[in-house]
C-alpha cells in the first residue's frame, strides 16, 4: 500500500495489519515520503533479514503485538544507525549516505551486520523509538502564539511524553514561523519551518507574551546531558535527515547549559499534579505534547480528558487552560495542531484545529482562525 492510499483512509487497516511484509513496505513507503529515501531502504531490507536465522529474525517474526503500531521496524532501524554513529561498525555508511541504492545490495548488507551483531541489536526491541523532534515545537509556538491574543499571555506550561525534554526547551529556541518571529535572537536553535496555507502566519507575539516555566514528565526519560543516552536518542534521527541531526545537537548544547525538567511519572498522575497545583492570577496554565498521544493507553487517555474538562469548569478569564496538541489523526495519518481553552466563556473546551504539520517539523500549513 502506498502512502498515497493509506492518506485516503487506509490507516487503521495498515496500522492494524499482522502482515509484516506489508507493514514494512508501509513503513518504508512513509520514509520516503517524507524524504528519507535511505532510511526506507533499511527498513525495506527488514524483509530478507526476517527470512534468516538470526536472533533478531525470530524476533520479528515472533513479534508479540502489531509490527506498526510498535514502531517495531523504527526500533531495528535505530540500533542499525547506532553501530556507525558509535563508531562500531561503518558498512551502512554508504547506504545511509546515499552512494548505495540497489536494494538487493542494501539487503545483502544489512543481513550481513545484524547476523555479526545480531545478539548487540537484540535490546532495541523492548522499547518504542524515542522520536523527540524540535521542529515538532513550530508548532507548538504557534498555538501559544494564537492563544496569547485570546487568554492571558503568560504561560506556565507542562508537556506530556517529553523524552529528553528536546520541545520542553521550546522557549530558548528562536522560531521563523512565515513572517512571525519568536523566541531569543541568539538561539543555537533555530526553528524555520517551510510556512504554508493562506491564512497567512500565526499573530506576533505581544508586549507581554512570556513563557514563565515549563515541566515535563516521561514514563522513561532520557538524560541529555549524559553522553550515552543522548547517543542513542540520536539514533533514532534518520541519518538522511541532516537538518534533524543538526537540532538535536543543537538541543543537547542547550541542555548541558541549562538542564530541561522532566520527571520520570506517568501521563495521567502528572497532570493530575500539574492541574491541582495553584494558578497565579493573570497566567493561563497550559498542557501540550506532540506526537505521542497514540503511544499511550487508553484508559490514560481517558483519564486526562476527564480531569481537563473538569479543571475547565474552574477556569476564569484571569486564570484560563488550554490543552495544545500536535497529533496524529488516525483516519488520515495526518499530523494536526489542536487548540481547546477554557476561560468561563459558552465556548469552553471547543476544540480549534489551527494547522497542519510535517511530522519532523519541515513545514507547517497554517489554517489559523
Amino acid at each position: 500500500m502506498s502512502g498515497n492510499e493509506v492518506s485516503r483512509g487506509g490507516v487503521d487497516v495498515i496500522m492494524d495489519t499482522d502482515d509484516f511484509a506489508a507493514a514494512i513496505e508501509w513503513q518504508a513507503d512513509h520514509a520516503e515520503i517524507n524524504q528519507a529515501p535511505c532510511t526506507a531502504r533499511i527498513i525495506r531490507a527488514l524483509i530478507k533479514v526476517v527470512e534468516g536465522e538470526t536472533a533478531c529474525a525470530r524476533r520479528m517474526a515472533s513479534w508479540q503485538g502489531l509490527t506498526l503500531k510498535d514502531a517495531m521496524p523504527l526500533r531495528i532501524a535505530g540500533g542499525l544507525h547506532s553501530l556507525l554513529l558509535t563508531g562500531v561498525d561503518d558498512r551502512l555508511s554508504r547506504v545511509y549516505s546515499g552512494q548505495i541504492t540497489d536494494q538487493g545490495q542494501v539487503d545483502r548488507l544489512v543481513c550481513s551486520v545484524i547476523e555479526t551483531y545480531d545478539h548487540t541489536l537484540l535490546p532495541w526491541f523492548d522499547g518504542p523509538p524515542q522520536t523527540n523532534e524540535a521542529g515538532r515545537s513550530a508548532s507548538i509556538m504557534a498555538g501559544l502564539l494564537w492563544l496569547a491574543r485570546r487568554v492571558a499571555p503568560r504561560f506556565d506550561l507542562f508537556e506530556l511524553g517529553a523524552s529528553a525534554g528536546v520541545n520542553t526547551m521550546l522557549g530558548r529556541y528562536h522560531f521563523q514561523l512565515g513572517e512571525t518571529q519568536v523566541g531569543p535572537a541568539n538561539s543555537p536553535m533555530r526553528i524555520a519551518p517551510e510556512w504554508r496555507g493562506a491564512r497567512g502566519s500565526p499573530p506576533a507575539p505581544t508586549a507581554d507574551f512570556e513563557i514563565l516555566s515549563v515541566r515535563a514528565c516521561d514514563v522513561a526519560p532520557i538524560d541529555l546531558t549524559d553522553e550515552a543516552p543522548a547517543l542513542k536518542l540520536k539514533s533514532y534521527v534518520w541519518p538522511d535527515a541532516p537538518g534533524r541531526m543538526a537540532r538535536i545537537d543543537a538541543a543537547v548544547a542547550l541542555a548541558n547549559e541549562s538542564p530541561p525538567s522532566v520527571v520520570q511519572m506517568d501521563a495521567g498522575d502528572f497532570v493530575e499534579q500539574c492541574l491541582n497545583a495553584p494558578q497565579k492570577p493573570g497566567t493561563t496554565k497550559a498542557m501540550f505534547h506532540s506526537i505521542m498521544w497514540q503511544y499511550m493507553p487508553k484508559n490514560t487517555q481517558d483519564a486526562i480528558t476527564e480531569r481537563f474538562n473538569a479543571a475547565g469548569k474552574r477556569a476564569t478569564p484571569d486564570a484560563p487552560l488550554a490543552w495544545v496538541a500536535l497529533e496524529t489523526d488516525p483516519a488520515t495519518f495526518r499530523h494536526e495542531l489542536k487548540v481547546r481553552l477554557w476561560n468561563g466563556s459558552e465556548d469552553d473546551g471547543k476544540t480549534y484545529t489551527l494547522g497542519h504539520a510535517h511530522p519532523h517539523g519541515a513545514w507547517v500549513e497554517w489554517l489559523g482562525l
